[in-house]
């Protein structure tokens, strides 16, 4: 073993074998092997690329000296150097990088460098004797004395890595299904919006359609209230059914009892036929009431009657009537503390609330306003024959900034307004309402603080956020905020956050093996 490997060289395959052994984040440890082939061996440049077996696509997982995302970069099977040594399992070492017509260098980190000066040297990566990975990495030529030789140390280094790049493979397998088995369980709905917000009320919406469980919506309006009811309905076994829509707030209680349960011919003055109620049109499917919280005292009282007991008596009429409908609330009221002050029942309130859905306001969810922005341009410019098909940057920016009361209703109207109003293909700033370029009063009147603090509480802020998406694992926490763990760590200890609070050891971390 001496006799192959000089003592600089057998130093640092041990280092890479320490790495290895540590049980760290899989990420981590290949940033940690490919800094040491840089710092102990003299590569310049390296990458370690993962099999997809089912595509034969070979995947920029981690890389040092360059700036490329992770996953950014695929190479197809036979495509470029590493797309043949996946592909073939034997490695190529080129002493001219100048010289390589194969070579795509789809990084783009040697646009700027003599490629002359540099030797290119790429490996397999097996485990149990299969290609499960590529190791590639570059060298100036004038420090290559034997290029067989240093072909010979990367195919050490690469049979320390397999066993390593097995699981990581088997890890992105592992979320790459996670994630399409939510997409798969995403419930039938027209809700647009990919924030984490947004996926929780699709989670619970996804829980409680099979049942007939009593739904109650908390939400600002214009949030969609509607369109949860909607996506209830359409994913419950009472799809095929009815969905009636009854809006509380637009009933006054003379009319209340007869639009709830109907009448019969002569019930009352004008009652010239006999008429069904909304509860009774809802035979066998869903009833939306919307702003609930709007009843008066008498339509509570009559209305927890037909909840409690499901049949009622229409106006003027002996016969009972029994229903089998579900039942989905409304509100943009805070009901507890309505029925705290006696403005609501509170008996109703418990029955309707038994399986509460609060759905975000806009400003929470920062990752959806550009989303449905730009489904709204392209609804209003097909509506009105427009040519739009995008919003400007500046546009973007007030749209991002502004805290939308009006939620996605205004939005939606806001949109509309600019599309109506732009001459060209883009929405500009100019076309939105002067209300999206005014500072709200509240925030005028807050405390600025001076910019050293601002930048640290928000930066905290973000951390924080990151730290509980990865319940408390610094390693995921660094690959969700694009930085490294290292530096994760440093403002850690800098802003004296406590990461053990977010750890929940009942479920595994995104990226750990559930297979």
């Amino acid at each position: 073993m001496s006799e192959r490997y000089s003592l600089k060289e057998l130093s640092a395959l041990h280092a890479i074998a320490r790495v290895l052994a540590r049980s760290e984040d899989l990420k981590d440890q290949f940033q940690q092997v490919l800094a040491v082939l840089s710092d102990r061996l003299g590569m310049q440049r390296g990458m370690i690329s993962i099999l997809d077996h089912k595509t034969g696509e070979a995947w920029l997982d981690v890389a040092l000296g360059m700036d490329v995302p992770a996953g950014s970069v695929i190479y197809r099977p036979g495509e470029g150097i590493t797309g043949k040594v996946a592909q073939t399992g034997r490695p190529m070492a080129i002493a001219d990088l100048g010289e390589e017509t194969h070579f795509l260098d789809r990084t783009g980190a040697r646009k700027k460098l003599d490629r002359k000066e540099l030797a290119f040297l790429c490996v397999p990566i097996f485990h149990q004797g299969r290609v499960v990975g590529v190791l590639s990495a570059d060298k100036l030529s004038r420090d290559v004395e034997d290029l067989g030789r240093e072909v010979e140390l990367l195919e050490a280094v690469a049979e320390l890595l397999g066993k390593a790049v097995y699981f990581r493979a088997v890890e992105e397998e592992n979320r790459r299904l996670r994630s399409m088995l939510a997409e798969a369980r995403r419930p039938k709905t027209q809700i647009l919006g990919r924030s984490k917000e947004i996926r929780d009320v699709l989670r619970l919406i996804d829980q409680v359609a099979d049942t007939n469980t009593t739904v109650l919506i908390h939400g600002e309006t214009g949030t969609g209230k509607e369109l949860v009811a909607k996506a209830i309905h359409d994913n419950s076994p009472r799809a095929s059914g009815p969905l009636v829509r009854v809006n509380c707030a637009a009933m006054p209680d003379t009319l209340l009892e007869s639009e709830l349960f109907g009448h019969e011919k002569g019930a009352f003055t004008g009652a010239v036929a006999r008429r069904k109620g909304r509860f009774e049109e809802a035979q066998g499917g869903t009833i939306f009431l919307d702003e609930i919280g709007e009843l008066s005292p008498i339509a509570q009282a009559k209305l927890l009657r037909v909840l409690q007991e499901r049949e009622f008596q229409p106006l003027g009429s002996s016969r009972v009537v029994k229903v089998d409908v579900r039942v989905v609330a409304a509100t943009n009221k805070n009901l507890e503390h309505e029925t705290a002050h006696g403005r609501f029942r509170s008996d109703l309130y418990y029955r309707l609330n038994v399986f509460p859905i609060f759905l975000p306001p806009l400003r929470d969810r920062g990752p959806d306003i550009l989303l449905l922005a730009d489904y709204f341009v392209q609804k209003y410019a097909q509506l009105l024959g427009k040519t739009v098909n995008r919003i400007s940057t500046p546009a973007i920016d007030l749209l991002m900034a502004y805290h939308w009361p009006g939620n996605v209703r205004e939005l939606e109207n806001c949109i509309e307004r600019a599309v109506v109003l732009a001459s060209g293909d883009a929405i500009e700033a100019r076309h939105l309402p002067p209300t999206l370029q005014m500072k709200p009063m509240e925030l005028q009147r807050r405390s600025r603080g001076t910019l050293e603090a601002l930048v640290g509480a928000f930066e905290r802020d973000i951390l924080v956020e990151a730290l509980k998406d990865a319940r408390g694992n610094q390693a995921q926490a660094a690959r969700l905020l694009g930085t490294t763990k290292r530096i994760v760590q440093y403002k850690v200890r800098k802003y004296g956050i406590d990461t053990r609070r977010f750890t929940d050891r009942s479920r595994p971390a995104d990226g750990e093996e559930t297979l």
